[in-house]
């Protein structure tokens, strides 16, 4: 097991080495180390499952890749031995995680529950903020731009999260990003 996840590790350093835009290398391996630390509080979760999901979760995203079919996630997975259920399980999980393509849906398993809270998780807080506008400055986005980002999406996931683990750490995350944007909103509105 931890051979495949290493490996995994591996491919996703090297597939995401130019990303400067809140999605590569840093941000898969804090999507897994939460989604691990989710997966300790849901014994029926597949460990394996998780870690690989989490780790590949962006492998394919469309705002990165021009792929089809998880072609990434599946190539790897294909290379490394996986099996085409647990290939297939895995993609079905990844399939699950993006909240534009997801709007309103939840996840069908533990897994997929569990990947698309720590994917959100880390798309909120201090480490939120930050991605946020690193994704905008690379796409040329104004600040202004960037901060509506934060009402159009950011503050909704709190809510939305599927595990309690997940949402107990999303509550602290919650209050920093509003607290951030109560000193925005003061810093920016002064002449």
């Amino acid at each position: 097991m931890q051979r495949i996840i290493d490996a995994a590790m591996d491919y996703i350093q090297v597939l995401f080495a130019d990303n400067a835009d809140g999605h590569g290398f840093d941000h898969s391996m804090r999507v897994y180390r939460n989604a691990m630390l989710i997966a300790e509080s849901e014994p029926e979760a597949d460990r394996l499952i998780v870690a690989l999901s989490a780790l590949l979760h962006d492998a394919d995203d469309h705002k990165l890749f021009q792929t089809t079919d998880n072609a990434n996630a599946r190539r790897f997975l294909e290379t490394e031995g996986a099996d085409a259920e647990t290939t297939g399980r895995i993609c079905e999980v990844i399939n699950s995680v993006s909240f534009s393509k997801n709007r309103g849906k939840h996840p069908e398993t533990i897994e997929g529950r569990i990947v698309q809270d720590a994917d959100r998780l880390d798309a909120i807080g201090a480490i939120g903020i930050a991605r946020t506008f690193a994704f905008g400055g690379k796409h040329e986005r104004s600040l202004a731009s960037s901060v509506d980002h934060f009402h159009e999406k950011l503050l909704l996931l709190k809510d939305l999260m599927n595990t309690e683990k997940a949402k107990k750490m999303a509550e602290s995350r919650h209050a920093f990003m509003e607290l951030f944007l109560k000193e925005f909103e003061q810093e920016t509105s002064r002449t």
